[in-house]
């Protein structure tokens, strides 16, 4: 297992346990232990190698032991112990929304519920609703939750996707046989979900490329191999299908599997309208191949200024290339400040100062503070006095610092009535305030919507976070109307944020031509919550250049003085 898949498999222990019925101590234990690995910023195999992982902060023998069982054997002799205790239906309930092990053990225990089916068949039929602790609303959302997976099932995050992708990636490039190799499809137009992979390659021994490919160490079914095709499924259930074509057909069929459907139908016509054919095989003039080494060249040859590959929706995409009118979108390197994380003075797992020096060391210029206010008790929120003492560690820090500027900000909950979580005296004191929705996300549409209005009129707001509270594959977000709530903030000045954790991706991207319309600014935010969380601004960044977002709509991309003035602007 890699990182990513330890630490998810920590968690999932945890629960287990709890399911279990265990000591309470030993499931905190290991959600500790799943944070601490979350948060090494350093190369885990080192760390295991050099026998230091009992060295990192609530990390000890026994959870070590585990993570390097992982590491190396791929299980455990104490998870295999877990997954036999647990029913593997009464595991499938942790993905339902809103049920965590504790409500699962008294369904489990309860009413003798082994399974989904069962537990919607009890939910229908009144004895969830009758059960201690639980209520006809609770039966409700059971089955909703229950509705909600069925309709996400064999779909996967971005971030599960690049787990994937990039070894699988380098591992595919390490053959031989193999010339050119790439990631096609959704992954590649950084969509936030996807439900498979694509890859291409070149080769001129495509038997043996094909055998590199299915011997690919989390490969445990292969589906099909053909000449040019090769399917296989993933140990995490992912389909990965590899397309293996001549080095002349390369550029075309990166082009063509690239997609999208939409897209590819409507560069197929434009080629038609010039007398042309375009195909995963080629561009034709009758039975003559126009040559072409890279995508570039093929946009050239149909007339048009190159599509970045997040662009490739047929959303308007192929006019403005004929025009010469594509945006130069926004980039990685165009971010100059790191704006929204948490430290260790609300739900962070590291301090101020390893956020700061993790963001220098990434080369950003500013950093904007963000821990959680007061009304998020479950989440350490800050009250006023915290919020004083913060304050004066944030002025002690930024001294010590060469021009670094640290901004004082707060994440603060938009309360039910669409205010904000601190009087004025003490909303004053930040630099800039964001404003999000944690709690009541089941609100009524008009009602949700004008309570985040309401916060958007609010002259303390600066930023809207990610805007419906949504959880991708999880829960859908509030019913906001977000025409209404673009539209407050372009009249209102407020920077309607991108958050670029995976699980959220949160503006979302098809907002983007409205949201550019009516001259809203964004934000591309982490949300990090350690310093390895500030990887996630890629994630952000694909989003906001699907979305059409150039560096000058995002307010992050800001020298750190214009960054000041944009901030004070509202409070004059």
């Amino acid at each position: 297992m890699d990182k990513a898949q330890i630490v998810r498999t920590l968690l999932s222990m945890a629960d287990l346990m709890e399911l279990a019925s265990e000591n309470p101590f030993r499931p905190r234990s290991f959600r500790s232990g799943a944070r601490a690995l979350e948060a090494l910023a350093d190369d885990l195999a080192a760390v295991i190698e050099a026998r230091q992982l009992e060295s990192l902060p609530g990390i000890g023998k026994t959870i070590a032991a585990e993570i390097e069982s992982l590491w190396v054997e791929g299980t455990s002799s104490r998870l295999v112990e877990l997954l036999e205790a647990v029913p593997a239906g009464v595991r499938d309930m942790l993905e339902v929304a809103g049920l965590g092990p504790k409500k699962i053990r008294a369904l489990w225990h309860g009413l003798d519920l082994t399974s989904l089916e069962q537990l919607e068949k009890a939910c229908r039929d009144g004895r969830v609703a009758e059960l201690e602790g639980f209520g006809e609303k609770s039966a409700q959302k059971i089955l909703d939750g229950i509705e909600y997976l069925r309709s996400v099932a064999g779909r996967f995050l971005i971030v599960e996707a690049r787990h994937v992708a990039e070894p699988l990636l380098e591992y595919l490039r390490s053959c031989s046989a193999v010339g050119r190799a790439e990631v096609a499809g959704s992954y590649r137009r950084a969509k936030e979900v996807l439900k498979d992979l694509d890859l291409v390659a070149c080769s001129d021994r495509p038997d043996l490329a094909s055998a590199h490919f299915v011997a690919f160490e989390r490969v445990v079914d292969v589906v099909a191999r053909g000449g040019t095709k090769t399917s296989v499924r993933l140990d995490n259930g992912m389909a990965v299908d590899l397309r293996i074509v001549s080095a002349g057909e390369f550029a075309f069929a990166l082009c063509h599997f690239t997609g999208s459907k939409e897209h590819n139908t409507a560069m197929r016509a434009r080629a038609r309208e010039r007398g042309l054919k375009l195909n995963e095989y080629g561009l034709f003039r009758g039975d003559e191949r126009i040559d072409c080494a890279s995508e570039e060249e093929i946009h050239r040859a149909l007339e048009l200024a190159y599509i970045v590959p997040e662009l490739r929706e047929n959303l308007g995409e192929i006019e403005l290339a004929a025009a010469g009118e594509l945006p130069r979108l926004v980039e990685d390197g165009d971010l100059r400040g790191v704006i929204h994380l948490h430290t260790t003075w609300s739900d962070g797992k590291a301090s101020l100062r390893e956020m700061v020096t993790e963001a220098r060391a990434r080369g950003y210029e500013y950093l904007g503070v963000t821990d959680h206010s007061q009304t998020a008790f479950y989440a350490g929120g800050l009250k006023p006095d915290d919020v004083r003492r913060q304050h004066e560690e944030i002025a002690a820090l930024e001294a010590e610092l060469d021009g670094f500027r640290i901004f004082k900000g707060i994440e603060s909950d938009i309360l039910p009535d669409g205010s904000l979580d601190y009087e004025d005296d003490v909303l004053e004191r930040f630099d800039f305030v964001i404003g999000s929705l944690h709690a009541s996300l089941g609100q009524a549409a008009d009602e949700v919507t004008r309570r985040v209005v309401r916060a958007i009129e609010n002259p303390f707001l600066t930023m809207l976070g990610h805007a419906t509270g949504r959880l991708l594959l999880r829960r859908d977000g509030a019913a906001l109307d977000m025409d209404r709530v673009l539209a407050a903030a372009a009249e209102h000045g407020v920077v309607v944020e991108i958050n670029a954790n995976p699980r959220r991706l949160d503006m979302d991207w098809r907002l983007g031509p409205r949201a550019r319309q009516l001259g809203v600014l964004t934000s591309i935010n982490p949300d990090a919550h350690h310093p390895g969380g500030y990887d996630d601004i890629r994630y952000g960044v694909g989003t906001a250049r699907k979305a059409g977002f150039t560096a000058a709509s995002v307010v992050n991309t800001l020298p750190a003085d214009d960054f000041a003035r944009f901030i004070a602007r509202r409070r004059r």
